[in-house]
């Protein structure tokens, strides 16, 4: 008996949604964890264009997703594309590069501004650095159908001799008839005898309702890899095709792994994420602070919102941070409602920015009383090297914060302070946030103690340390 060929579906419902639909960043991803089970052997995702949310994006659909290869294009215009896609990509489990070139003339000069012999050094300069960072490179001929079919061929050799394992060629306008399909793709395998050692992708669009019968002639003329959509997109359809493929695949010798008692289920659910009519953002007043308490955050809030509430709070937080503080954010409106702004300012001071402390080791005496003003002695280590520091002030707190600044030799604008009880009853646990404002950013740190005076000490180390980790990091 004859082995079938295993057909390898590709979904591509992000990249084609990124046109018309507006998806949340929580949304997006629930859609890639969707995808995932229903075994496709990969997902495609967008070109990263806003660096640090796009960034971040992709490391969370990473986590998120177990099966699939998760697949970036990076730039051809861009020198750095290429490193910063891999960094953001290189914790999936099985990651790709992609190089996207737009390979008809009107579209390379339209696009790019440049001219064939550019394009196709630009391709193998590009499929040759992705090749250096990993085997999973794909070179996609984008507008191939519309392409001079001698430059098609010399672009495509190109990428094969810089390390491409996978080519995928485009009918983007989609103008071929099943039949013009397979004389299209098998002119190539015929004129490219390595492409028979190389997986080879087809994609289409659906503009003359023939995208999935193309997709079938595609595979019937030797082509390993579809690009499907599972939502209703202007592509071949994740579902239709494998509904042809488990009715008409024998006669192929074809099969794909898609679970196909699934598709019903999943795909109904990815159309309830991508129909979603959701309030998209909060209308935040042009400033607030921590104690603007009708403004709340909830489930229904996406991780751009989320930000941006950090961001009016004063917060400049770096890609891990913001997904430090969206996680806790996420757990978080799961076992509750809302998440006032004061609520996510503490998240914010316990997720973010932890970093190895410079000054710990704190030891402290403070004398106060009704008749004498308060005096605080600070021994702490910095690094190796003790130091410490004697000081009064308007009250404990005041005395320790001080004390704290001769010790170490730094003063910090104190931007907000705050107590809090945690727990209940005579031993009552009580929390404090400390907010130090330097060279106009905010750095906030928190404090559990049953001391409420040491859980404000803590605090302050806290948010200094961040400071100091940054100076001595720079």
């Amino acid at each position: 008996m004859d082995r079938q060929k295993e057909i390898m579906i590709c979904d591509c419902t992000l990249l084609d949604a990124a046109t018309h639909i507006e998806l949340s960043f929580r949304e997006k991803i629930e859609l890639c964890r969707l995808i995932d089970r229903l075994g496709v052997s990969a997902i495609d995702l967008c070109e990263i264009r806003q660096k640090k949310i796009d960034r971040l994006l992709i490391k969370s659909i990473c986590s998120a997703v177990q099966r699939a290869v998760i697949a970036v294009p990076v730039s051809l215009t861009d020198p750095g594309s290429v490193q910063m896609t891999w960094e953001a990509l290189k914790e999936a489990r099985k990651a790709r590069l992609q190089v996207i070139a737009p390979v008809s003339s009107v579209q390379m000069e339209y696009l790019l501004h440049l001219k064939a012999a550019g394009l196709a050094a630009a391709v193998e300069s590009r499929v040759s650095e992705c090749r250096s960072l990993t085997e999973e490179v794909e070179f996609i001929a984008s507008d191939a159908t519309r392409s001079d079919p001698e430059f098609l061929r010399k672009i495509i050799m190109a990428a094969i001799k810089a390390g491409a394992k996978t080519i995928t060629l485009c009918d983007t306008a989609g103008v071929l008839t099943p039949d013009e399909t397979v004389l299209f793709l098998s002119g190539l395998f015929s004129d490219i005898p390595e492409l028979a050692d190389l997986t080879v992708g087809f994609h289409c669009s659906d503009e003359l309702n023939l995208a999935d019968a193309c997709a079938f002639s595609a595979v019937s003329a030797g082509v390993g890899m579809l690009k499907t959509t599972s939502y209703r997109g202007n592509a071949i359809s994740l579902s239709g095709i494998v509904k042809i493929l488990n009715i008409k695949g024998a006669s192929l010798k074809a099969k794909c792994t898609v679970e196909n008692e699934q598709i019903k289920r999943i795909t109904n659910q990815v159309d309830q994420i991508c129909n979603a009519e959701k309030n998209r953002a909060v209308a935040f007043p042009e400033s607030f602070s921590t104690h603007d308490t009708d403004i709340v955050l909830s489930i229904h809030d996406s991780f751009e919102t989320v930000i941006m509430a950090a961001e009016k709070l004063g917060f400049d937080l770096g890609v891990e941070d913001q997904q430090k503080v969206w996680n806790v954010f996420i757990r978080t409106v799961e076992k509750k409602e809302t998440i006032s702004l004061k609520e996510l300012d503490a998240i914010i001071a316990a997720e973010a920015m932890q970093v190895p402390p410079a000054y710990h080791s704190i030891q402290y005496v403070i004398n106060t009383g009704n008749t004498i003003g308060a005096m605080s002695h600070m021994k702490l280590m910095y690094h190796n090297q003790e130091i410490e520091g004697i000081a009064s002030g308007d009250g404990a707190i005041d005395a320790a914060f001080n004390s704290i600044e001769i010790a170490t030799g730094r003063h910090y604008e104190l931007d907000d302070f705050q107590i809090q009880s945690v727990t209940e009853g005579r031993e009552a646990m009580g929390e404090t946030i400390v907010k130090l404002r330097h060279e106009g950013k905010l750095y906030s740190g928190r404090g559990i103690s049953t001391d409420i005076v040491g859980a404000g000490i803590m605090a302050y180390i806290n948010a200094v340390n961040k400071i100091v980790y940054e100076e001595e990091e720079a």
